[in-house]
């Protein structure tokens, strides 16, 4: 059997003297595994590392075999990844979200944003907003989606500033002043409608705790999975990052 497709290298591991086992999210073969021969050499080193968009052959005798990969570089971020703490944690991440997904099955959307994101490793202004609605993503991929555009008591779409931790649905702020302390915070910059701007440290710290809080209620918890400390990483750092500048231009 035999396959080309666009991935997104996720991580290698070594195998053997010279080989690698590469794990990447491909566009119409999901999360996927095979091998690379000579996989540790210093030619194919700088095409396996994670982040980088590279361009695939599969080859294996039976579907369900491990396979063997080529690899040939469409976009190198290694030099970002390496280079900057935040970026690398935060591909780190980003394979431990698509890890949760099924092996071999196509998300094509995860997929595109994955890619996208990877081009904002270096702009926390932008990073921590397109990790928060990824993280979003994941929890609909796997079934547990959120709805965050109309009120869940009223009805209507306006004036959403709450989420129900029991129902991952949107409350209005009329509807939910009664139960205001037992709401999550909805970030402005989630709303369906909500405008492009900079995003202020203290929606994407509650973008943050939004998406956590149902990370780990419907998947981390239940499948006794520790809390990812790349995670953490990547919160800490990128509100380090942002609130210096906010106070600057106060």
């Amino acid at each position: 059997m035999e396959w080309q497709d666009e991935g997104l290298v996720l991580s290698t591991r070594r195998h053997g003297e010279r080989d690698a086992i590469l794990e990447v999210m491909t566009i119409g073969h999901g999360r996927h595994l095979g091998m690379v021969r000579g996989g540790r050499s210093s030619r194919q080193v700088p095409t396996l590392q994670p982040g980088n968009r590279v361009a695939l052959t599969w080859r294996a005798r039976l579907e369900d075999h491990l396979g063997q990969f080529t690899a040939e570089t469409l976009e190198s971020r290694a030099g970002v990844v390496l280079s900057d703490m935040l970026a690398l944690h935060a591909v780190t991440h980003l394979g431990m979200l698509m890890r949760l997904l099924p092996e071999r099955s196509p998300h094509p959307n995860v997929y595109q944003a994955a890619d996208a994101i990877c081009c904002f490793l270096a702009n926390p202004e932008i990073l921590g907003p397109v990790l928060i609605r990824f993280e979003i993503m994941i929890l609909s991929e796997l079934g547990f989606g959120l709805d965050l555009w109309q009120c869940a008591a009223t009805g209507e779409t306006e004036n959403l500033v709450y989420v129900s931790p029991k129902s991952g649905r949107a409350v209005s702020r009329s509807a939910g002043a009664p139960w205001a302390t037992k709401l999550l915070p909805l970030p402005a910059f989630l709303a369906e409608n909500a405008a492009t701007a900079p995003v202020a440290p203290d929606q994407v710290a509650d973008g943050f705790r939004l998406a956590g809080y149902f990370l780990d209620r419907h998947i981390f918890d239940p499948r006794g999975l520790a809390h990812h400390a790349s995670r953490d990483v990547v919160i800490t750092e990128i509100l380090a990052r942002l609130r210096p500048q906010n106070e600057s231009s106060a």
